[in-house]
């Protein structure tokens, strides 16, 4: 208990934590402080192509193990599993229309990749190894929840869109996912040598390149959550709890399938997060009617900075005590 105290205050006094709260604290008050829009696209592409790369590398070196498979099988049913549970807990506790609580559970079922990187980078602090197949689990777990966000919002609205039309296209050619796996590809393919060659872009780059993500996602984050106008106490309470109830049921399934401590740890961080940027884009276009006041700011201003602040010592934590 007492380590996992003190990994819960390294994480808080983590410069990209502490760059996240900055910004938040920047926003929040009104600075005019920015980052912008184009820069802030950069240091995205950046992320995702040192993640994906690392990833393939390691993938490259672990080669396609049981480990890999189970942790991919256990990442897609979270995402198509989860959405389902999230719908139903939204109708209960609140009075949003069907077609805003499947969005949003939508959103819930998917990914973080930010929330990726900063789980994975306490994870390499904390001296908690995990399998660079991870970053494939995490391509993976992007778009199932985007397919059961339609079947809970009905058949006629999925009709409407046709999937096999420009919602397909929006999904299967979203820029981080492409970006990502094409990054995993070219890490598998060229292993330890390409490595070589791109280690000070992908190693004391990337840190620099996080902390300024971060206290843009901060910016971004406070004001989103300032101008926020249809949330209600039970939404935001939803948005704290359901990243828990997402965290055990990970968990539960890293520990029926024996996966290593540090796969678990990376896959409870994965179904407790929620994605602010794929479902949003298929959102709009796949059901248009949907709120997006509701579904982007409960996930970008509300389940976001609870996990980067205490979500991610929490469930690294929990995972140590429980899958050995």
């Amino acid at each position: 208990m007492i380590e996992s105290a003190q990994l819960a205050l390294a994480n808080l006094l983590a410069p990209a934590v502490l760059f996240f709260l900055l910004g938040f604290g920047a926003g929040w008050f009104r600075s005019d402080l920015a980052i912008p829009e184009s820069a802030a696209k950069t240091l995205a592409l950046v992320l995702m192509l040192s993640i994906g790369f690392k990833g393939g590398v390691e993938a490259s070196k672990a080669g396609l193990s049981q480990a890999f498979l189970s942790a991919a099988g256990a990442g897609v049913a979270l995402s198509f599993g989860i959405p389902l549970l999230a719908f139903a807990i939204l109708r209960a506790v609140s009075r949003l229309d069907r077609t805003t609580a499947a969005a949003t559970a939508a959103h819930y079922g998917s990914v973080s990749i930010v929330t990726f990187v900063a789980g994975t980078e306490f994870l390499r602090v904390s001296g908690i190894p995990f399998g660079g197949y991870m970053v494939a689990v995490v391509a993976l777990m992007e778009t199932p929840a985007i397919l059961s966000a339609l079947v809970l919002a009905g058949t006629g609205a999925a009709g409407r869109q046709g999937l096999r039309g420009e919602l397909v296209r929006e999904v299967a050619l979203n820029g981080s996912v492409v970006l990502l796996i094409g990054a995993f590809l070219i890490g598998v393919l060229t292993g330890e040598g390409g490595m070589a060659k791109l280690d000070v872009f992908v190693g004391p780059v990337f840190q620099g390149v996080l902390v300024l993500f971060l206290l843009e996602m901060g910016l971004v984050a406070s004001r989103r959550l300032r101008e926020a106008r249809s949330l209600t106490p039970a939404l935001v309470g939803f948005a704290l709890v359901m990243p828990l109830i997402s965290c055990a049921i990970s968990l539960l399934l890293g520990f029926l399938l024996r996966l290593p401590p540090g796969d678990a740890a990376v896959l409870a961080i994965l179904g407790a997060s929620a994605s602010y940027i794929a479902v949003p884009a298929a959102m709009r276009i796949a059901l248009p009617d949907a709120d997006p006041g509701v579904y982007l700011t409960l996930s970008l201003a509300v389940t976001f900075p609870f996990n980067l602040v205490v979500g991610i010592p929490l469930y690294t934590a929990a995972a140590s005590l429980l899958v050995r």
